[in-house]
């Protein structure tokens, strides 16, 4: 059944055609694939024109996936030990999915390859971000065995992370200086590849080691109405909660806009993999403060922090909202008396991305889809430039509005 997801999807497509949605809801699918379509074959062309004039060291660190646009207008590729390295290949994947096109089935696997020397790296928390969101949409899409054992070998290597006292994985191993055990909010984006683990093995290690970080990220993570702090610091010993800070949002006290989407789509994904209804709840109240907030611009694209202090000449960050349309779809499946609201917003989302203001400019723009992210306004790092991981949930949260409208499940 895997192998056909593919040809599914394509079937889907043409299924829409006929469907009872408004043409503004299906043509929004078929338009923003239509445009990724034609960028990302002109981003071959510039990362094969990067690729050719490397240095023999970049060569030798095996650079090789666009992750964003330098200040001074060149595009950055890095390796696979960079935190961003599984998105465009995960595109790729999505592209394949959409179209069924073995273009992008043959493009996926190029730069899927790449990958695999991470499955060993116990060095980071980020395994979800670089090999689910590449090898597990592969092994999704063609039912690869030698992608399945990549996964689990993966998924083994994130437990080694796993501190008991804390009940947590840690996330960074920098800033030692700074902190002992860290645990940032993003990391709740790294356990479904431990869901899918204990799924595919029924080994309750990845299970409780999932389940566990969830429940301490929700104790300790989530302010009186619901923002969440980026950092949380633990004592490796006792397990007690050090410091509660911000690395990439405004202010130690603000809610760092993406830092809340990874919280809504992590509890959203956790409520789904274990039906416990504390994460469903999470999900919901994330969601409220997120789209009640009275800095949400109207067209649902936030500023990069919630509180940055000169909005609303403050940059946005069409990745939080990315990530955040992907969480809603979803949640609209759970939430039945908010489920109309949840789409609505989702749909919002997604028509504001797809429109003049945040698509780059076709065949230019280095081949990226989205305009206006920002990677740490704290640092000021990649602020206000596209970055790959906004496209990556930008194709996903179009899959997803699809199949939740033909299917009634946005679980792809």
């Amino acid at each position: 059944m895997k192998l056909q997801a593919g040809i599914l999807s394509l079937a889907l497509v043409c299924g829409a055609c006929s469907s009872n949605k408004s043409a503004t809801e299906t043509d929004v699918v078929k338009d923003g694939f239509d445009f990724a379509s034609q960028q990302l074959k002109y981003a071959f062309t510039e990362v094969d024109s990067v690729m050719n004039n490397l240095t023999e060291e970049q060569k030798e660190k095996m650079i090789f996936a666009p992750r964003n646009i330098q200040p001074d207008g060149s595009l950055r590729l890095v390796a696979s030990r960079d935190w961003c390295s599984g998105f465009f290949p995960g595109e790729l994947w999505y592209m394949y999915e959409y179209t069924g096109d073995d273009f992008w089935k043959e493009k996926a696997l190029e730069f899927t390859a790449p990958v695999e020397r991470e499955k060993t790296n116990g060095k980071t928390h980020d395994m979800g971000f670089k090999v689910y969101c590449s090898f597990g949409n592969g092994y999704r899409l063609t039912g690869d065995s030698t992608y399945r054992d990549i996964m689990l070998e993966s998924a083994k290597t994130l437990t080694t992370r796993y501190k008991d006292k804390v009940g947590a994985i840690r996330s960074w191993d920098h800033s030692t200086d700074k902190w002992d055990c860290p645990v940032i909010i993003d990391n709740m984006m790294n356990l479904e590849l431990l869901y899918w683990a204990f799924k595919e093995t029924g080994d309750s290690l990845y299970y409780n080691v999932a389940t566990n970080h969830a429940l301490t990220t929700l104790k300790n993570h989530f302010r009186d109405d619901y923002s969440s702090y980026h950092v949380v610091d633990y004592d490796t010993i006792t397990g007690a909660v050090q410091k509660k800070q911000t690395h990439q949002g405004y202010s130690h006290e603000s809610a760092w806009s993406r830092g809340q989407a990874w919280g809504l789509y992590g509890y959203t994904m956790a409520y789904r993999e274990t039906k416990r209804p504390e994460f469903l709840d999470q999900a919901k109240h994330i969601a409220n403060y997120i789209f009640t907030n009275p800095t949400l611009p109207e067209d649902l694209i936030p500023y990069w922090d919630y509180q940055a202090p000169n909005i609303p000449n403050e940059p946005r960050d069409a990745s939080a909202a990315a990530v955040s349309a992907c969480a809603l779809y979803e949640l609209s499946m759970y939430d039945q008396e908010n489920a109309e609201k949840y789409k609505e917003w989702a749909d919002k989302i997604v028509e504001s991305l797809n429109g003049e203001n945040y698509r780059a400019q076709l065949n230019g723009d280095h081949g990226f889809l989205l305009l206006h992210s920002v990677g740490s306004g704290n640092s000021k790092s990649e602020m206000d430039v596209p970055i790959i991981y906004a496209d990556y949930y930008f194709l996903e949260a179009l899959l997803k509005k699809q199949k939740l409208e033909n299917t009634g499940s946005a679980i792809l």
